[in-house]
């Protein structure tokens, strides 16, 4: 009989943590045919994903009704508001799935608090895989949560050194519990064909020569300290182009500050797009500028695309990627003139150091293979002992 791996990773955003979930679930159902793989759809957040998943061997099991384009989802306070409905509503399903369906396994990724709160008070016979997911905040509630639920769970994956660390720092999990597992963010084949497609639709831009960044339209992206170091980059360099890929709540801003600063003709905003690895790599260099990521699934798919990674040192894994600045330039992150003065750098750089750490970074993207990960899970899966 094939053991029962189930996800839970319920979302209301557009976060990295969807493909890097995808990604994980593929990847077994893939290269370990012995696991049936479903994915929870807790509220209808995985039910475009269907057809994909379905081609993957991965089946999508629906926990409730699918009400995800009712709930408020702009802003700390209605994302706050659509948790406590998600919980409200998931609570008593999820406990009488797990009694009915017995999954050997659920790895919970995302709104974990409603999984870890029913382990911490019931018997329940799936053992937990708790993964980590972005930047810790130790809040009280966090770690009380986490302290009371640990004897229950069976093993916490962290995604970075950082996050290991800080965990044993704080007494929270125990050290034979922790484990490091990167994201599953390097599908081969995908990635293959997306960097020699180049012409997947209608190319947004014909610029050359540029800088590139992308992610969401959030505060923590922190896009408007990116334009402002730009434009002091622009002012010694006035040539000099920047695009930035992306969408959400903060690109109006974002357009204003590029016309306050008369940059249109340096900075261009353009929507999300599917063909990024197509910019990726005819960019000169990407640059990261959140003030906190995980590893930050950009940077590595940057790398593997050959593009150079200038990246803030933020919390909780850009400086491992980058290897402490020997597989790219790191500055300080969200400090004024430090991203300027990296610039300022790279462009100092030699033909050959800028090769030199293009091909460290690219080096280190074999950590975040989909193939890689699958053997890691199948380890924990099958009761081994992994090498930290």
């Amino acid at each position: 009989m094939k053991r029962k791996i189930y996800y839970w990773s319920p979302s209301i955003s557009k976060v990295g943590t969807i493909k890097t979930t995808l990604n994980s679930a593929i990847s077994l159902a893939k290269f370990q045919n012995d696991y049936e793989i479903k994915i929870l759809n807790v509220f209808g957040e995985w039910s475009k994903y269907k057809t994909l998943l379905k081609q993957h061997n991965v089946e999508v099991e629906d926990l409730t009704f699918d009400y995800y384009n009712f709930l408020p989802k702009n802003g700390f306070l209605a994302s706050r508001l659509s948790y406590v409905i998600i919980i409200l509503i998931s609570l008593f399903p999820l406990i009488f799935f797990l009694r009915k369906k017995k999954p050997d396994f659920l790895i919970i990724h995302l709104l974990t608090s409603l999984p870890l709160f029913l382990w911490s008070i019931l018997n329940l016979n799936t053992n937990l895989i708790f993964r980590i997911s972005g930047y810790i905040r130790l809040n009280y509630f966090r770690k009380k949560l986490w302290s009371i639920s640990e004897k229950k769970i069976f093993k916490v994956l962290c995604q970075t050194e950082q996050q290991k660390k800080l965990l044993l720092e704080n007494n929270i999990f125990k050290g034979e519990k922790l484990l490091l597992i990167p994201d599953a963010i390097i599908n081969v084949k995908e990635f293959l064909n997306k960097k020699n497609i180049l012409n997947l639709k209608k190319q947004e831009t014909d610029e050359k020569n540029y800088f590139l960044a992308a992610g969401r339209f959030t505060r923590q992206k922190n896009f408007i300290y990116l334009i402002k170091e730009f434009k002091k980059f622009c002012k010694k360099h006035p040539d000099e182009k920047l695009l930035i890929f992306g969408e959400g709540e903060q690109k109006k801003i974002m357009q204003d500050e590029i016309d306050k600063s008369n940059l249109s003709k340096n900075i261009k905003i353009f929507n999300f797009t599917e063909n990024i690895y197509y910019y990726m790599k005819s960019s000169k260099a990407f640059i990261l500028s959140s003030k906190w990521e995980e590893v930050g699934l950009v940077i590595v798919e940057a790398a593997m695309c050959n593009s150079f990674v200038i990246s803030s040192n933020c919390k909780n894994g850009p400086e491992e990627f980058l290897l402490n600045g020997k597989a790219g330039l790191l500055f300080d992150n969200n400090i004024e003139d430090k991203l300027f003065h990296k610039l300022i750098q790279f462009k100092d750089l030699s033909k050959t150091q800028i090769l030199e750490k293009k091909v460290l970074a690219k080096k280190n993207c074999k950590k975040f293979t989909m193939f890689r990960i699958s053997l890691m899970l199948r380890d924990i899966i099958e009761n081994k002992d992994l090498a930290n």
